[in-house]
């Protein structure tokens, strides 16, 4: 697998469309690649920012999360949200790079991968892409942050083992790889998290990856949300006293 990180131009809201950020940022995008985005910039290009100033940001996170945790029971007077079947802190919401501005996860990430690779598609006349919309969070119990993937499209994002054998030819009956994840961690690493510039990166030779020359359909969409009642982490999750925000889940 070959990952390249890509330098644009510095970017900041309403100034420039995803699209023609990608044109002037990609000069080639060879067949069977995929593109890999910032939810950051996909939203300051999609002008989804709100002014310093203009709301509290606990306010904003109420009116971003489907679900919240008010600060009081983080040690660190942290929030932590549900927002479109992700634990994710403050929904999503970030200052860093925001010009002054809190910067929001993308209206509709899943949307905007879909059109970001129609577009990839038509303009360099290729048949197979894939684009995933990244961003960074961190996981329990372990220090420093990792990508997930908030929205994919030409590709199969889980590789099914269930019902296949292990090497000693004993049934798988659990696993699930879930590639655009590993593919967004792999992303983010080498984006980076500070002012390296570089919110596109170019995934090449991924043999392990099934394209697909279409959008995600919902039942592909369906099967990698699960019920918060059904997670594996539950017990965790069930414990705790969410309050509902305003936010409505796409």
């Amino acid at each position: 697998m070959k990952v390249t990180a890509i330098k644009t131009a510095k970017v900041t809201a309403g100034v420039v469309d995803i699209y023609g950020l990608l044109d002037a940022s990609l000069d080639t995008l060879p067949e069977k690649s995929i593109v890999a985005i910032s939810s950051k910039v996909v939203a300051l290009c999609e002008n989804t920012v709100v002014p310093l100033g203009d709301i509290s940001r606990e306010e904003l996170i109420v009116q971003e999360a489907e679900k919240y945790l008010p600060k009081e029971h983080s040690k660190y007077g942290h929030h932590f949200t549900i927002r479109d079947h992700t634990v994710i802190a403050s929904a999503g919401i970030d200052e860093s790079n925001g010009d002054e501005h809190f910067v929001l996860w993308p209206r509709d990430a899943q949307s905007s991968a879909n059109s970001i690779r129609r577009h990839l598609s038509e303009h360099f006349s290729v048949h197979d892409v894939g684009v995933i919309i990244v961003d960074s969070t961190s996981q329990l119990m372990r220090r420093g942050t990792t990508g997930i993937a908030l929205a994919h499209s030409g590709f199969l994002a889980l590789r099914d083992y269930r019902g296949e054998a292990d090497l000693f030819g004993r049934e798988i009956h659990f696993g699930m790889a879930n590639i655009s994840g590993g593919l967004a961690a792999t992303a983010v690493l080498t984006m980076g998290e500070g002012a390296e510039q570089t919110p596109l990166c170019l995934i090449e030779d991924v043999l392990f990856v099934e394209f697909q020359r279409r959008d995600p359909n919902a039942d592909e969409l369906a099967v990698m949300q699960i019920p918060l009642e059904d997670d594996l982490f539950a017990p965790f999750l069930q414990s705790v006293p969410w309050e509902n925000g305003t936010h409505r889940d796409n």
